[in-house]
């Protein structure tokens, strides 16, 4: 856990003082980029995990269900920063 704050935390000070450099406009776009690759990579190691798959039916439907829940919070809780933070008023 630790070297994941320290990751972010490192990541903010980087940002903090480059961020009047203009190649900094294109993270958004590679951050964006490294995500679908991981989530590829994610699709690729489930689907080559024998076990996943041939459990598939019984993990369906609790893992449809949590993914669900879970993007459906998210998106709630996004929204409700977006209007406490970021609406102009």
């Amino acid at each position: 856990m630790l070297p994941i704050i320290l990751a972010i935390v490192s990541g903010i000070a980087i940002g903090y003082l480059v961020r009047n450099v203009p190649a900094i406009r294109y993270t958004g776009k590679i951050i964006g980029i490294l995500i679908a690759l991981l989530l590829f990579s994610l699709g690729l190691s489930v689907g080559t995990n024998e076990q996943v798959i041939t459990n598939f039916r019984f993990i369906g439907l609790d893992a449809f269900m949590i993914a669900t829940a879970s993007t459906l919070g998210s998106v709630l809780c996004a929204a409700w920063v977006y209007r406490k933070f970021f609406r102009k008023k």
